[in-house]
């Protein structure tokens, strides 16, 4: 039977009321029901790049599940009645997911990143967890592939039997590429976690685990990464807090569009 969690509406994005252990328990029964589906692992960014594209929030709210990657989101669930939720971040699920894998089994393959970081990503984590099956990696190129292209590596990803597909392409690219290859992919499950790629292979540093637990991640990535994300979050992060607090007094709907 398909599990079914109860969504927050995050500025017409529905946010899974989830926590890790039950994220890990509904991945599982995907992945033994053969049902294919993908997870978009969803935070300020993703909620507002949503507010101008339609059918990227539409691609959002027909996924399996949409985990709240930041601490805002979590707050909003809790507000909204869901007290079990917590942050499910993509990171930690990638690491959660392996250590699973040793017991469960699972295949994975890693699509995304820079040339060699999937291949890197594969070797640290088999370092990490002894025994797990990466069976495949593929690093695309800065440009959309030709049909041709695409229909290879989609061949190459069915023949290598995967359960789970990682993308790591960030956000919007990897929820598009993810929602286009939606039953072309024959693994149960697709997963877009970003940066987690580099993060996991060692390539860029993450916040610490208080900044994390109270919302200030977005200034630690900000200061790593001034040049691309400055920009983004302030930006982002200020018409957030004004569309939220308009949603929340009634003043603005914001209908969850599927």
């Amino acid at each position: 039977m398909e599990p079914k969690v109860a969504r927050t509406n995050v500025l017409g994005v529905g946010i899974s009321a989830i926590n890790l252990p039950l994220a890990l328990e509904i991945l599982d029964t995907w992945i033994q029901l053969k049902h294919q589906t993908y997870v978009c692992v969803t935070g300020v960014h993703g909620v507002m790049e949503s507010q101008t594209d339609p059918e990227l929030r539409k691609i959002h709210n027909r996924a399996g599940l949409v985990t709240p990657d930041g601490m805002p989101m979590v707050w909003l669930s809790r507000l909204a009645g869901h007290k079990h939720a917590q942050r499910v971040y993509g990171p930690d699920l990638m690491l959660a997911v392996c250590a699973a894998s040793r017991e469960k089994g699972y295949r994975h393959f890693f699509y995304g990143g820079n040339p060699g970081v999937p291949e890197l990503l594969r070797d640290r984590l088999q370092e990490r967890f002894p025994g797990l099956q990466v069976v495949g990696t593929y690093s695309p190129p800065f440009r959309p592939l030709t049909p041709e292209e695409d229909a290879a590596i989609v061949a190459q990803i069915n023949a290598a039997q995967p359960d789970i597909v990682w993308v790591g392409l960030s956000t919007p690219k990897q929820e598009r590429w993810m929602a286009a290859h939606l039953g072309k992919i024959q693994a149960p499950v697709m997963i877009g976690v970003g940066a987690a790629f580099d993060f996991h292979a060692g390539l860029k540093p993450q916040a610490p685990r208080w900044m994390q637990q109270s919302g200030l991640e977005w200034f630690f990535r900000m200061l790593s990464e001034p040049k691309r994300l400055a920009r983004r979050y302030l930006k982002n992060n200020p018409r957030f807090v004004l569309a939220v607090l308009m949603q929340w007094l009634g003043l603005r709907r914001y209908p969850m569009e599927s």
